[in-house]
């Protein structure tokens, strides 16, 4: 089997069969193994045919990364390229496990657990903050870079960050104000640098959980297709030169997220990123491709932000900015059969992102109540308008 060929999953086959299981571990295998372009490596067809196998079923996803794992173990001819190879199989083994689990802890603890899980196995300081200053040449900043955290600053600025993100209210945004803000959110962190090597791939999963977190649904394929421009929208709106004349741009991050959250269809093209581009390389417009109105109507804004189900919105609504236990939500919809509640109000508004716990790691604390996320917002200030 030659390793440096490339092969691809038709995770689309798996994803349109519908079986729940299977997607959403094909889902996870995409993320992996797109979000290695970061870096501009790729996996061996032994990866693909290991990930072919967890998808089906037939393996779980640690006897999947430990075949890989031995794989490498045991092999006993190297060609040129092979250690590329070998992290992308490893990284992408570690990736889709921390993908097919829902638990996130939004902490700088909670971070360097994320760095450290994906390069288990490859980095000898996985999931260490850097102890040295650092800077790289970006092509798309011709051979410029960014100016990025200092190293004694490294645990107390990404403290600051999350800090002032846990703190921040999104109830008073519109969903076009909510993209920009966690498109910054995203840019400030990923600026910081904190570990020597892998920062834009622990950012993208840990902007992949966070997104969870907050009741959003997260376009995969956006990962897949384009973590080569995501890590390029990341330098430019991070990236000012006074001399120059250039400003940090977020245009191209916001397209991203806009594309990844909301669906839509915005023209990502790394060429277009690129500092003094050659005229044929230019963009066709200077200005944003995203509309500059978009629909307030109830019947308009049948977006990924938003939901047909009747029980949903009716929840959605009762629970507002409250937090409410089952006993009084049960209340104020005016039901008295706590399972039907559950089964077709309750456990739906979770499941699509909409209600979160306020406890979510002790599903049977005593004191457990139920919030909305920030996609029930958007659908709670969307209904109140």
């Amino acid at each position: 089997m030659n390793d440096n060929k490339q092969t691809y999953l038709n995770f689309d086959e798996y994803i349109r069969q519908g079986e729940p299981e299977k997607k959403e571990r094909a889902e996870a295998w995409r993320v992996a193994i797109g979000l290695q372009a970061v870096d501009g490596l790729k996996t061996s067809e032994y990866l693909q045919e290991t990930a072919r196998r967890n998808i089906e079923g037939e393996i779980t996803i640690d006897e999947a990364r430990e075949l890989v794992k031995q794989y490498y173990i045991k092999k006993t001819s190297h060609d040129k390229g092979d250690e590329d190879i070998e992290e992308a199989d490893l990284v992408s083994g570690n990736i889709s496990k921390l993908l097919q689990t829902d638990a996130f802890t939004f902490s700088v603890a909670g971070f360097s657990a994320i760095h450290r899980a994906i390069f288990d196995g490859v980095l000898k300081h996985a999931g260490r903050f850097r102890d040295y200053d650092i800077s790289k040449k970006e092509w798309v900043l011709r051979n410029d870079t960014v100016l990025y955290g200092r190293w004694q600053d490294l645990r107390m600025t990404v403290e600051y960050d999350l800090e002032q993100e846990r703190q921040f209210d999104y109830t008073a945004l519109n969903k076009d104000q909510m993209i920009e803000h966690l498109a910054r959110f995203v840019a400030g962190l990923w600026q910081i640098h904190p570990f020597g090597e892998g920062n834009t791939r622990t950012t993208a999963i840990f902007t992949i959980k966070y997104l969870r977190s907050l009741g959003f649904s997260v376009n995969n394929d956006m990962f897949e297709l384009h973590s080569w421009y995501f890590r390029n929208a990341l330098v430019r709106a991070n990236y000012r030169n006074v001399q120059k004349g250039i400003n940090a741009e977020p245009l191209f991050l916001v397209r991203f997220f806009r594309n990844l959250l909301l669906g839509e269809k915005n023209e990502l093209k790394n060429r277009y990123m690129i500092i003094n581009p050659p005229e044929e390389w230019k963009s066709p417009t200077s200005t944003p491709q995203v509309p500059d109105k978009y629909p307030t109507s109830s019947e308009q804004v049948r977006d990924k932000l938003h939901t047909n189900n009747s029980n949903i919105v009716k929840l959605v609504q009762v629970i507002g900015e409250l937090e409410l236990s089952v006993k009084e939500m049960i209340a104020m919809i005016g039901l008295k059969d706590r399972e039907n509640f559950l089964n077709l109000y309750l456990t739906p508004s979770i499941k699509e992102g909409f209600v979160r716990l306020s406890y979510p790691d002790k599903p049977n604390h005593p004191r457990q109540k139920y919030l909305l996320t920030v996609k029930g917002l958007a659908l709670y200030k969307e209904l109140t308008q």
